[in-house]
């Protein structure tokens, strides 16, 4: 599919809930507070240029991620604005929302900059399916955090989880895009 930077680029915020930066919490993202920041430094940079913006939420019905506690709310900093598209995923990946897989199918040629938690599950899982169905995706390394693993050293089970990643989706870092200022290609 040919890449034009007259595409739509469109900022994907993943999951970026209270439930995450949590210590203690099973779920609690390594590095959880720097990747926060690189996330509102994009989000910042979209809203001010009027780009499009879409934001995931995680909602599991499960022991460990209760839909119903206030832990799974926005980060007040990165709660959507009017105009913002939201979707609600059940499962790992934002294509398990009929809804976010029926808008994704609807625009052509769009490119999808991923930010957000979840590097190892959602994010993973979206640019999986996303490359299976043709969209292309950048994952902003820098601004993507991952759970803390069971055991081993943590920076080197993200850089495998961003090795898997690179098979499906391009990667680039947060200054990088900044760069750019949007000017990328997918």
């Amino acid at each position: 599919m040919p890449v034009s930077h007259d595409d739509p680029l469109v900022l994907i915020c993943a999951d970026l809930q209270l439930e995450y930066l949590v210590p203690g919490r099973r779920q609690v993202m390594l590095d959880g507070d720097a990747a926060t920041m690189r996330c509102l430094e994009l989000l910042s940079l979209w809203r001010s240029n009027l780009w499009p913006v879409m934001h995931l939420k995680r909602i599991a019905d499960s022991a460990w991620f209760n839909p119903s506690a206030r832990l799974t709310d926005w980060i007040a900093e990165a709660r959507p604005r009017p105009g913002e598209m939201t979707f609600e995923h059940a499962l790992p990946s934002a294509y398990s929302s009929s809804r976010f897989a029926g808008y994704m199918s609807s625009v052509r040629n769009l490119r999808c900059v991923l930010t957000g938690f979840s590097l190892d599950e959602t994010i993973l899982a979206t640019v999986v399916d996303g490359f299976h169905r043709s969209h292309r995706h950048l994952v902003v390394a820098d601004a993507a955090a991952c759970r803390q693993p069971g055991a081993g050293e943590a920076a080197a089970y993200k850089q495998s989880v961003m090795n898997v990643i690179a098979n499906f989706a391009t990667i680039q870092s947060s200054a990088e895009l900044i760069k750019t200022s949007g000017a990328v290609a997918v």
